[in-house]
């Protein structure tokens, strides 16, 4: 740990942002096993999110038994099949797209399901705030999501993330036998990558930036 030459003195500043950049969504893995105590430590990294009221409203599913991971993917490959085709997508296209993320959970030594946990959100008289509860609650599981990658990343684990189960949340909690509060979000397959991705390029600085107030006449960018 080193400080940051124009933080204040006194004030320590970890490699963070090196790990916020090498961190990648992987899509191929080795089937080799993991250490199942690196995945401990990473769920405890998202316990240390921001969530509102200090209620952490979500809680990690960790499926490491080979059969069980090969039911979440036949199940779910069967629902996002039906759904592919009411869409008029191409057969071709159909069973391409199935069998990548299929290879993605079978391969993958683990997999980890997030799923959003709204039993014990403040309740409100007014929807509007109950409603503002609820989506409080849902920007807080991204930080959780984005605290258990960065942490597999530091850990020397590599991860993707998977929004299929927002389309079908009902098959993943079936299948996995989930009680009926836990809705699952996302779904990270977890181990060591087969092949590198390939990177997006990033937006520069200046396009993300809608508003620049720090009281000076100019704006730094």
């Amino acid at each position: 740990m080193t400080r940051h030459p124009d933080s204040p003195a006194g004030v320590q500043r970890l490699d963070v942002f090196s790990v916020i950049r090498d961190r990648s969504s992987v899509r191929s893995f080795l089937p080799d096993p993991i250490p199942m105590t690196l995945v401990q430590q990473a769920i405890e990294a998202a316990g240390w999110a921001p969530s509102p009221h200090g209620t952490q409203p979500w809680r990690f599913a960790v499926i490491a038994s080979r059969e069980r991971r090969f039911r979440l993917a036949e199940a779910m490959a069967e629902v996002w099949r039906a759904q592919l085709r009411m869409a008029g997508t191409p057969e071709s296209v159909v069973e391409h797209r199935l069998a990548r993320s299929r290879e993605r959970l079978e391969t993958a030594p683990v997999v980890v399901v997030l799923c959003l946990f709204l039993g014990e959100a403040h309740e409100y008289a007014d929807d509007a705030r109950q409603e503002a509860e609820r989506v409080m609650a849902i920007q807080s599981l991204g930080a959780a999501a984005q605290n258990f990658l960065l942490a597999l990343h530091a850990l020397g684990l590599d991860a993707g993330w998977m929004c299929a189960p927002l389309f079908n949340p009902e098959t993943v909690r079936t299948t996995l036998g989930l009680d009926s509060s836990l809705i699952p979000h996302a779904m990270f397959p977890v181990g060591r990558m087969n092949q590198p991705p390939k990177r997006r390029p990033r937006r520069p600085l200046e396009t993300l930036i809608a508003l620049w107030d720090d009281g000076d006449d100019e704006a730094p960018i």
